[in-house]
């Protein structure tokens, strides 16, 4: 069985509150893209889970994501004795705030779905996916979503008008922990519009939508990560409707309305950030073929 686990970027980003169990409460406006990695499973004999990545730092053991996925659907749907193993290629930049490792996770689910119980609701699968984290929900489903809670409220939203991205990763990572720990929220200066980036969708105004794009963890980037303020600059420069980190970062995508104007961009910007991609925006996995 193959899947593909394309990543996503945050159209918004906006920290509502703290909540008391230390994590945040968040409304996100998520968007796939088709820059994937390949998910290939197959059943093996014996017992247990065997994880292969052709990146070698990515762990492969039982921390992976992929790995928790599949444990966490045997142990739902109460499949025992099973031998299962997992490869994955990886083309999602690593700790790039795109939700590769989820996506990963994702795909496997969904997989596991169409060989045990393709009968399965997708709530079901979604339910199971926010044992294993907190995006692993949203990338079961894909295309274009409201995220709230700790991202696993989900709710459909009109697709993306036709556009394309230029994805920049700068060569160094970002700690999740270290910016949450950042976040005060009542010091916020500037919150996204998701009302007005909702109205935008529905609307299939593609400008409207890129003067609505915002992720408030760029207001208190600590300054060793200024990196990714100039590409973001950079991509403006090069003409990009709108730029925005996605996620806790580090990378930047910039918004394009076509394919020449978005490779033009990405080859100049390609000579100083070892890592640029060019990407649309794909739909929910249910309407992909």
């Amino acid at each position: 069985m193959e899947e593909r686990a394309y990543g996503k970027i945050n159209l918004t980003l906006d920290i509502l509150r703290r909540r008391e169990d230390g994590f945040h409460d968040l409304r996100m406006v998520m968007q796939s893209v088709d820059l994937f990695d390949e998910i290939t499973l197959n059943k093996r004999e014996g017992e247990g889970i065997e994880l292969s990545c052709d990146v070698g730092y990515v762990p492969s053991d039982g921390s992976n994501i992929a790995a928790r996925a599949a444990e966490a659907f045997f142990r739902e749907l109460g499949i025992r004795g099973e031998g299962l193993s997992i490869a994955i290629r990886k083309t999602i930049p690593v700790s790039a705030g795109m939700a590769g490792g989820s996506s990963d996770g994702a795909a496997v689910l969904r997989a596991l779905g169409r060989m045990y119980r393709p009968d399965l609701p997708a709530e079901r699968l979604e339910a199971i996916a926010a044992q294993v984290g907190s995006d692993v929900p949203y990338c079961v489903r894909g295309g274009t979503a409201l995220a709230e809670g700790r991202g696993e409220i989900l709710t459909d939203l009109p697709p993306l008008p036709p556009c394309w991205f230029v994805l920049c990763k700068p060569g160094f990572p970002i700690s999740t922990p270290e910016l949450f720990s950042r976040v005060r929220v009542k010091q916020l200066q500037f919150h996204p519009d998701t009302a007005g980036m909702l109205r935008s969708l529905e609307a299939g105004d593609l400008e409207g939508i890129c003067r609505r794009i915002y992720n408030v963890f760029e207001e208190i980037l600590p300054r060793k990560y200024s990196r990714v303020l100039e590409l973001k600059a950079a991509l403006l420069d090069q003409g990009a409707l709108a730029a925005a980190m996605t996620g806790t970062g580090p990378t930047v995508f910039g918004v394009f309305a076509g394919e020449e104007a978005a490779r033009r961009a990405a080859d100049v910007i390609g000579r100083v950030c070892g890592r640029v991609y060019v990407a649309r925006p794909v739909k929910k996995y249910e309407s992909l073929v």
